[in-house]
């Protein structure tokens, strides 16, 4: 093991750190995206509502492996084949989108939930000053709801840290992949998948440590 950690330890680092950079990408666009659709569930507008449902249940229900084959080789293959078209994605760029759209279905219910635990009467007292539904939604509901979802948010980033993992198959050079690339070489699976395991506990309890702190301070401001 000691011997793997000093030939291959700086190789597993870097790609811990494309590991992280590539939930940070996902996790990213993917709050966009649950902006999006988490607000689209609780307006007043059926067809708003229908899509948002839609795209949750369907992303929800799409296991992140088959997501990921899609991405990164049907919509490429698909597009050369309506349009004869040379489009390719690069691994960082599927597995951004992949990790995106399936935490934006996540994140669009943490969003969703988190508003629809603001009192309605927050709104309603917002409207009466005159402000706008939206601006009443963004000034008043949303910033009360970000405190309640910021655990959530913190799990969702551990989610989607651990997500990762299930695109070493196109490729990225991330944590998995490249311990199966030491493995090829050295022959010792037992002893790279413990490091590798060890490597993602630290990060987890650390993250987790975060969610924990956030949510004691959360309910500490909310007895006072």
């Amino acid at each position: 093991m000691n011997q793997i950690i000093n030939t291959y330890g700086p190789l597993l680092l870097t790609a811990m750190g494309q590991t992280l950079l590539l939930a940070l990408c996902g996790l990213f666009f993917g709050c966009i995206l649950g902006i999006i659709f988490g607000l689209s569930s609780v307006v007043n507008n059926k067809i708003s509502r229908a899509i948002s449902a839609i795209y949750v249940n369907l992303i929800r229900g799409v296991p992140m492996i088959v997501l990921a084959f899609f991405v990164f080789y049907g919509v490429p293959y698909g597009l050369k084949t309506a349009f004869n078209s040379r489009f390719v994605l690069t691994s960082l760029q599927a597995g951004t989108i992949c990790l995106a759209v399936n935490c934006g279905a996540y994140m669009s219910e943490i969003i969703r939930a988190g508003i629809q635990s603001i009192d309605p009467g927050q709104m309603e007292a917002a409207r009466s000053l005159g402000l706008s539904y939206w601006r009443s939604m963004f000034r008043v509901v949303l910033p009360q709801a970000i405190k309640n979802m910021i655990p959530s948010i913190v799990n969702q980033f551990i989610i989607t840290l651990k997500d990762t993992s299930i695109l070493s198959v196109i490729g990225f050079p991330e944590l998995v992949n490249k311990a199966q690339n030491v493995i090829a070489i050295t022959f010792k699976s037992f002893e790279t998948w413990a490091i590798v395991a060890v490597m993602y506990l630290v990060v987890i309890l650390a993250l987790q440590q975060v969610a924990n702190a956030l949510e004691r301070r959360l309910s500490r401001d909310r007895k006072k």
